[in-house]
């Protein structure tokens, strides 16, 4: 997954070929900002446009621009694979290895 930062916020930056531009989409916004440009220097403009529009909106409106996370959420698999996880968590509870496998793929991007 490709991303760039832009005054601290992230975004995942992918590309439309059917027209032939980049996108960005910021990610743990209470709201959509996305922007488009053809080449790196127009992606880092055009998102620091749709940044500051967003901030600016949020800021008038008294709301937090920051999606909060509870830490919880709900993961469905096969039978399988939970049989699997399950076995290879070696005495950890299935939480904690699932957590830690998630925090590692995390950081690995």
């Amino acid at each position: 997954m490709n991303t760039m930062t832009i005054n601290g916020y992230q975004a995942v930056i992918s590309f439309n070929p059917d027209i032939q531009m980049f996108r960005g989409d910021f990610v743990g916004l209470n709201g959509g900002a996305d922007f488009y440009a053809k080449d790196v220097d127009g992606l880092k403009h055009e998102g620091e446009v749709s940044l500051h529009v967003f901030l600016e909106a949020c800021e008038q409106r008294g709301i937090d621009p920051r999606k909060h996370f509870s830490g919880k959420f709900s993961l469905r698999i096969d039978p399988a694979t939970h049989e699997a996880a399950a076995i290879a968590t070696h005495g950890q509870s299935l939480n904690q290895w699932a957590a830690e496998a998630i925090r590692q793929a995390a950081q690995a991007d």
